[in-house]
């Protein structure tokens, strides 16, 4: 069962930024009144654990909060079983610490993006690694009922009204118990909060009205085309290429194509991005693999965020899309036309 969303986090010591970090780079600031177009649009952007929001979709969010758009984070878990990923924060001290880091950090990368940040307060279910693989702790997030694990997102659904939701495909982008939850549970939401006669105990009851979001988006982070491209980038420039182990492992499945249907230009917005990931100093390493292509070589390779529409109550038109937002009414916004 969840847990409070108002129970208090462990204390933590003051976080520092990590060794080695580069400076963090504000986000930029928003135009006076936002972006024509924008106006009352809202997208919830449900993750596993805190960190995942930094890694994607990070620069397509900064992009929209500094255009006007309300976003809000939800994270599913605290991330306490995550491991100290940054050799430069692996410390008995840091690891005593590690929940109410975890949060220091999460409260941290959400004020670069610019965005809004909730808990569904369910425990971390760790990665099980071993070949069986250990079963998972009970009372985790990936074992609890979907019902159970659904029923708090309707109700953040219910009271954001989002008219966008991102989450992760059905293999959870990597198959960790935690990401296929968040999937299953965002697809319930998607699916149930626009029912009356559905997870009615946090609907009427609460004093809630349902609520339909209008499209519903999987993340593409990882897809060949664009490690592909940032390959070639990095070999044309002289550069040895982080890609090259996990291209030469690369497995092509037919189910995979086709799946790239909205790219969202987010280039200026890749500074952003990294700043939020490193906010994460207990699980991001300041000198590894993330940080090795440069951002220029990033810009002109590859300057968008990719995703896959999954579900659209809305005429979006010929696809590829540009715009998580299209085909989004002014009538279904709540602002006057």
């Amino acid at each position: 069962m969840a847990a409070s969303h108002d129970a208090a986090p462990p204390v933590a010591q003051p976080l520092a930024p990590p060794v080695g970090a580069p400076p963090i780079t504000p986000p930029l600031a928003p135009p006076p009144g936002g972006v024509p177009g924008r106006a009352g649009l809202r997208l919830m952007a449900v993750h596993a654990h805190p960190d995942d929001e930094s890694s994607k979709g990070a620069a397509s969010m900064a992009r929209y909060a500094h255009e006007g758009v309300e976003i809000l984070v939800v994270t599913c878990t605290g991330g306490e079983a995550g491991s100290i990923l940054n050799p430069a924060m692996d410390t008995p001290e840091v690891r005593a610490q590690m929940p109410g880091l975890r949060r220091q950090e999460m409260a941290r990368a959400r004020g670069i993006l610019g965005v809004g940040q909730t808990w569904l307060g369910f425990v971390d279910s760790g990665l099980p690694e071993g070949d069986p693989p250990p079963p998972l702790p009970e009372g985790c997030f990936a074992l609890t009922p979907l019902a159970d694990a659904a029923r708090p997102l309707v109700r953040l659904v219910r009271e954001f009204r989002p008219h966008v939701i991102t989450t992760y495909d059905e293999k959870g982008g990597y198959p960790h118990p935690d990401h296929i939850m968040t999937h299953r549970i965002s697809v319930e939401a998607f699916e149930a909060a626009g029912d009356p006669d559905r997870y009615p105990e946090v609907g009427a009851a609460a004093g809630l009205a349902p609520w339909q979001p209008l499209k519903l988006y999987y993340h593409l982070t990882f897809h060949k085309r664009r490690i592909l491209a940032l390959h070639q980038a990095m070999l044309d420039a002289g550069l040895d290429s982080p890609y090259t182990e996990r291209l030469d492992a690369w497995i092509d499945r037919a189910e995979d194509t086709g799946r790239l249907t909205t790219s969202v230009e987010c280039a200026d917005w890749f500074p952003t991005r990294d700043a939020a990931l490193l906010a994460h100093a207990t699980q991001v390493d300041p000198k590894g693999a993330w940080f090795r292509v440069p951002l220029d070589l990033q810009r002109a390779a590859w300057p968008t965020e990719d995703y896959q529409l999954a579900r659209s109550l809305v005429e979006v038109g010929t696809l590829p899309e540009d715009d998580l937002f299209v085909g989004i009414p002014v009538s279904a916004r709540g602002v006057a036309a």
